[in-house]
């Protein structure tokens, strides 16, 4: 034991700079955020001032920053040891919301502690994340994960996912999309990733097909019964708005159809992206935020591209791409499996969801609530995302990298024998 403790007192803790470039686009979104959002606050402007909308959102983006910073000083391998405790957590909120949460655009979403409202679906996508990157690198094996592992991390999709389909179809979708990319990032076998596709398919098949009639249920208990009528409303909506995206009974073009309750969201995005044109309005000159619901949050891209254009719209695009980019330069450096699975569990969490945001903004996929990362309003939103933020910038400082033997000596020191896999897909410096 003493000769355990001497030799690693002996070496080196591993402290690099934070990536730049991941600071890079994280302080551009804020700035982004900042301006876009109070641009599309003006229905939050008439009714509660002038500066009242932005000084709100500025505080939850310094609490972000806040939360980046002390993260990246922490290397990755003690953050690891509150991964399950953040997913306990996090799916005890959920239940805690799906049967007693406030109802908010007609599903249980948020949970109220201390007078602070918290949505727990939004702590869900970075908590499947952690989780599956803390599977994966315990099921380790040269071929990649182990089935075992796969099978773990696909339950916990599963039971994450029955309790956010209701707060949102898309989020669903989402986090069995980021499951699915984790398993080809792990470098495991396509059959394997086929089969885990295929089941999913299934599923989704199973549900549609068997899904009880919520109107049918009868029931004594109040909680229930509410329940009950949320998740009916809710499947209604679902199945209306995919119907009206797939077009089904339409024979009108988009822009000849009137502007109705139903698709108030969709038209007016489409409207305020077409006034942006190429170069926009400038940002303050926005037309649509007004009449658009949820302008702030769900459909901020549609505000960019009207304030910015089109130009505008393929920077921020960019940028989140460029992120990922980064976050797949140093994954590819590092020795360990698990700061690789990490890092790129975060950027593809980050990245997926804000090209859903997009893809439901621009009409690719069927309307549903899903914030732009770091800008849309909302504060659960912003801190998970600033802890996505400090995971990967962890990650960039203290991991193992290019093969440096100093550097593996001083990360093994501290990271726990069962997740000391070699990364599979290291690309090291000559």
């Amino acid at each position: 034991m003493a000769t355990t403790e001497s030799t690693k007192s002996a070496v080196t803790p591993i402290k690099r700079p934070a990536d730049p470039y991941i600071w890079g686009v994280y302080i551009l979104l804020c700035v982004i955020s900042l301006i876009e959002t109070y641009s599309a606050s003006s229905r939050e402007v008439a009714m509660s001032g002038v500066y009242m909308p932005i000084v709100r959102h500025a505080v939850f983006l310094l609490l972000g920053a806040g939360i980046v910073m002390a993260l990246q000083r922490i290397p990755y391998q003690r953050i690891i040891r509150w991964i399950p405790w953040y997913a306990l957590i996090t799916f005890i909120l959920l239940i805690w919301a799906q049967f007693f949460g406030r109802n908010l655009n007609e599903a249980q979403r948020a949970v109220y502690i201390l007078g602070v409202s918290i949505q727990p679906a939004e702590m869900a996508k970075l908590g499947v994340v952690l989780l599956m990157a803390w599977i994966m690198a315990k099921n380790q094996e040269p071929k990649g994960v182990r089935t075992r592992g796969l099978v773990l991390s696909s339950a916990c999709i599963l039971m994450f996912g029955v309790f956010v389909f209701q707060q949102g179809l898309t989020n669903t979708i989402l986090l069995m999309s980021i499951n699915l990319s984790m398993v080809i990032i792990s470098g495991t076998q396509w059959r394997k990733f086929l089969a885990l596709f295929f089941v999913y398919i299934a599923l989704a098949g199973a549900y549609w097909v068997l899904k009880p009639d919520a109107k049918s249920s009868q029931s004594g208990q109040a909680s229930t019964e509410a329940f009950t009528s949320t998740a009916t409303k809710r499947e209604g909506t679902q199945a209306n708005r995919i119907k009206r995206w797939l077009g089904w009974g339409d024979t009108l073009e988009l822009y000849e159809k009137p502007i109705t309750d139903e698709n108030a969201q969709e038209m007016y995005s489409r409207l305020a992206q077409a006034n942006g044109g190429v170069t926009g309005v400038l940002p303050g000159n926005s037309r649509e935020s007004v009449e658009l619901p949820l302008a702030f949050s769900d459909y901020v891209y549609s505000i960019i591209v009207e304030d910015l254009g089109l130009v505008g719209g393929i920077v921020v695009l960019v940028l989140y791409l460029w992120l990922f980019s980064r976050a797949g330069y140093i994954a590819q450096r590092c020795n360990r499996a698990l700061p690789a699975l990490l890092i790129m569990g975060c950027a593809v969490f980050v990245v997926l969801q804000a090209l859903f945001h997009m893809a439901i903004n621009v009409g690719v996929f069927p309307v549903s609530g899903q914030p732009l990362p770091l800008i849309s309003k909302g504060g659960t939103s912003i801190l998970v995302i600033s802890m996505a933020f400090g995971v990967m910038l962890s990650v960039s400082s203290s991991a193992a990298m290019d093969g440096n033997k100093k550097e593996s000596r001083a990360e093994l020191s501290i990271l726990p024998d069962d997740m000391a896999g070699a990364n599979l897909g290291q690309i090291t410096k000559d």
